[in-house]
């Protein structure tokens, strides 16, 4: 196979490589093959996982977003490669405003400037309190599946202990299958929160992680029993600082409209034999 051309971005420390698949239109069972290759730290170009800009496969959108794990395995929906995504069509002349779909949920973005980049999600969410190994949790799955445990702030630090919780919470009977991320959060003050997510699919913690940062924001939300119809979060991420915001219905204790903002940056660009 001939060298394939990519880009190296970052959305708040979650790492991606891009490919514009319009060049090259690999099929899915060669994304999937690929993958974990080029996304290995060691022998790869290092990444959480892959982001693919597809031909449009819906006539409502301007593109089809497909996203792969470090592991090839389906994630569902990104929040932060999403934004790195949209970027990355803005970059090659698509508009400031964008429409795409990950498999059937079409999503609409704008590009505010080169920094930041803001992706509303066509979900509504209930969040759930579940008890799995007697651990208090919440179950709020923005667009793909989310686990929230409420933790001191020192708690955040002790990251090998994150990583066995995580790790033994994501392939719990419970939420099997798929599985699911696992959120470690502190509660800072009215609309603000601390994060770390173990990721399924990458099988540790990541600096940043977009559709946990929903989940979380609005497991806070439920947590604190808060009524106010519309909320705002800032949430902090070891690789930088994400924003949050939602409406909420307390009736059907339904949360909807959420929108993601945050970073999006180029980081290189190369070749690599796949």
């Amino acid at each position: 196979m001939s060298d394939i051309l990519f880009h190296k971005m970052e959305g708040a420390g979650n790492d991606f490589v891009v490919l514009d698949n319009r060049t090259y239109g690999f099929d899915l069972d060669e994304i999937i093959r690929f993958t974990p290759k080029l996304c290995d730290r060691k022998f790869g170009i290092g990444a959480d996982g892959i982001l693919i800009l597809q031909p449009a496969e819906r006539d409502e959108v301007d593109y089809t977003m497909v996203y792969r794990n470090a592991d090839g395995s389906d994630a569902g929906m990104c929040g932060n490669g999403a934004r790195c995504l949209v970027m990355f069509a803005f970059q090659n002349g698509f508009g400031s405003t964008q429409t795409f779909n990950v498999h059937n949920n079409v999503y609409e973005a704008e590009v505010h400037d080169e920094e930041s980049v803001s992706v509303h999600f066509p979900v509504h969410v209930i969040p759930e309190d579940i008890q799995i190994n007697e651990l208090d949790l919440v179950k709020a799955n923005a667009a793909t599946e989310h686990l929230i445990q409420f933790v001191d702030k020192t708690d955040l630090e002790k990251e090998d202990e994150l990583v066995q919780t995580g790790r033994t919470l994501r392939y719990h009977k419970d939420v099997e299958p798929p599985g699911s991320n696992v959120n470690f959060v502190h509660c800072k003050e009215r609309g603000s929160i601390s994060l770390q997510t173990y990721e399924r699919g990458v099988e540790g913690l990541t600096l940043a992680c977009g559709t946990g940062a929903l989940a979380s924001a609005i497991a806070a939300h439920h947590h604190m029993n808060r009524e106010e119809k519309q909320a705002k979060y800032q949430v902090k991420v070891k690789g930088g600082t994400l924003f949050v915001s939602f409406n909420f219905e307390p009736g059907t204790n339904t949360y909807h409209q959420l929108i993601l903002t945050g970073p999006a940056h180029f980081v290189f660009k190369g070749s690599i034999s796949a």
